[in-house]
C-alpha cells in the first residue's frame, strides 16, 4: 500500500451537516468503488439517510457522493453489505432504516433488501429479501438491519445472507428469492466476511472497535481474543467508536498484497450523542490480519 502515498486515514470526513458511515469497498478494473451510508441533515434539521458511491483511482482523490436511493424518512436505504458477482450481475444487500417520526434510530420497520446492476453505478428498485422464507408476512419478519451476503465454498452456487437480529441471523439460498432461515450466532453488527487459510473470518462490531470470529462452516464460530481498534487513542476524529470494518483480501493485486479494512468512525464524543454527524470513513491494512497499518501511523 506504499504506494499510494496517503497522508492520513481519512478518506471521507464528516461534519457537522454530514455522515459517512458502513462503508462497502470493490477493488474493480483498477478502480475503488466505495458504498456507504450517506447521513444529511438538511436546514431545517431533518435528518435523511440514503445508499450512496464515490469512486477513486488513488484513495486520495474522491468522486462526489452519487445518491443511489431515494429521498425518503420512511425508507432510509442504508448500510450497504457488500456487492457481489452472480450470473453477470451484480448484486447489493442493504437495509432500510425508517426514522419518519425523528426517531434516532430505526423503528421496528427496518428490513433488508437487495438491488442489481451491470455497471456499478446504475441500480435496479431495492427488492426486500424474505430472509425468514415466503410464509413468513413483512409485518412478523422483525426488525433487521446490516446485511451482508457470502458464498458457501462448500457447495457452489448456495449463498448466505448474514444480517442483524437476535445477534446476527443468517439464512440461506439459491437464487436470492427463496430463502430458508438457519439460525443465529452470538456477534455485533456491520458483519463482513473473507476466506483464511481454509476458513471464514468475519468481523463484526460490539460496542466499539471490530471484533473477529472464525468458523469452517459459516455456522459455528468461535471469537478471536483480538479486538481491533486502529489508532483510536490518537484520532479525535475516531475517539467515540471505531465500528464497521469491511475487509477485502486484496493478497494477489500487485501494489496492494494485502488485506484493505474500511471502516467509520465517530468523533470526538460517542455515537449516542454524534450520531448523525461527524462520522468519517477510514482506511487501514494488514499483512496478517493480526498487525495493522494505516498511514500516518507512527514506527515502532
Amino acid at each position: 500500500m506504499e504506494g499510494y502515498q496517503l497522508t492520513s486515514p481519512i478518506l471521507l470526513r464528516g461534519d457537522h451537516k454530514k455522515a459517512f458511515r458502513d462503508p462497502c469497498a470493490l477493488y474493480q478494473d483498477g478502480i475503488w468503488w466505495l458504498y456507504y451510508t450517506l447521513v444529511e441533515t438538511e436546514e431545517d434539521g431533518r435528518v435523511y439517510l440514503y445508499t450512496a458511491m464515490s469512486r477513486s483511482v488513488n484513495l486520495r482523490e474522491w468522486s462526489e457522493p452519487l445518491l443511489l436511493t431515494p429521498r425518503d424518512q420512511h425508507l432510509n436505504f442504508s448500510s450497504p453489505g457488500n456487492v457481489i458477482r452472480v450470473n453477470n450481475r451484480w448484486r447489493m444487500c442493504l437495509q432500510t432504516y425508517p426514522r419518519p417520526n425523528g426517531e434516532k434510530y430505526g423503528n421496528d420497520d427496518c428490513r433488508i433488501w437487495m438491488m442489481e446492476s451491470e455497471d456499478l453505478v446504475n441500480w435496479t428498485a431495492p427488492e426486500l429479501l424474505r430472509v425468514k422464507g415466503e410464509h413468513v408476512a413483512d409485518r412478523d419478519m422483525g426488525r433487521m438491519i446490516d446485511p451482508y451476503f457470502i458464498e458457501n465454498a462448500a457447495k457452489p452456487g448456495e449463498w448466505f445472507c448474514f444480517y442483524k437480529q437476535n445477534g446476527v441471523s443468517l439464512s440461506k439460498t439459491n437464487n436470492f428469492h427463496q430463502w430458508t432461515y438457519c439460525g443465529n450466532e452470538s456477534a455485533g453488527e456491520n458483519v463482513c466476511m473473507i476466506r483464511d487459510q481454509g476458513e471464514y473470518v468475519m468481523f463484526h462490531s460490539p460496542e466499539n472497535g471490530i471484533g473477529v470470529m472464525r468458523s469452517f462452516d459459516l455456522v459455528h464460530w468461535r471469537e478471536e481474543d483480538s479486538l481491533i481498534t486502529l489508532g483510536q487513542q490518537e484520532w479525535e476524529w475516531a475517539k467515540g467508536r471505531i465500528t464497521a470494518g469491511f475487509v477485502l483480501d486484496l493478497r494477489h493485486m500487485e501494489g496492494v498484497e494485502a488485506f484493505v479494512m474500511f471502516f467509520h468512525g465517530s468523533g470526538p464524543e460517542d455515537e449516542r450523542v454524534l450520531f448523525d454527524t461527524h462520522a468519517s470513513i477510514g482506511i487501514a491494512w494488514s499483512r496478517d490480519l493480526k498487525e495493522w497499518d494505516w498511514p500516518g501511523k507512527a514506527s515502532k
